[in-house]
């Protein structure tokens, strides 16, 4: 055996470490196969909503506080289309163009993930 101190973050600890025959050598700690779990499909419905026109993508993952637009009315660039809260903060999502809403694919709570489609304007 033979003692060693070891200082840790300031701590000083004292080990005692087993000398080994060469012939003898313990086996090597061989760490178990990595298998990833299979999740749960937690896609969002704007992930799989068919795109025909602009559309309107999440900027950053967040929870949908509001929907401001409605299929079929007119928006203008710049309008909020919703307000998206992310990180505690509430960001209002403009309209990327002039158009009409042909489809609004978020609820008021839904979570979306960064890139998903909120909406698009034909």
């Amino acid at each position: 055996m033979k003692k060693y101190n070891i200082t840790v973050n300031g701590t000083t600890y004292e080990v005692l470490v087993e000398e080994a025959d060469a012939g003898s050598a313990a086996p090597a700690y061989q760490a178990p196969a990595y298998t990833p779990a299979v999740a749960k499909s937690t896609a969002s419905p704007a992930k799989s909503a068919p795109v025909s026109g602009t559309p309107v993508t999440a900027p950053m993952p967040g929870n949908i506080l509001e929907v401001k637009a409605e299929a079929g009315k007119p928006v203008k660039k710049g309008d909020v289309i919703c307000v998206l809260e992310a990180m505690k903060m509430e960001n209002e999502i403009p309209a990327p163009c002039d158009g009409v809403i042909g489809s609004v694919n978020i609820t008021k709570g839904a979570t979306v993930a960064t890139g998903d489609i909120l909406a698009t304007i034909n």
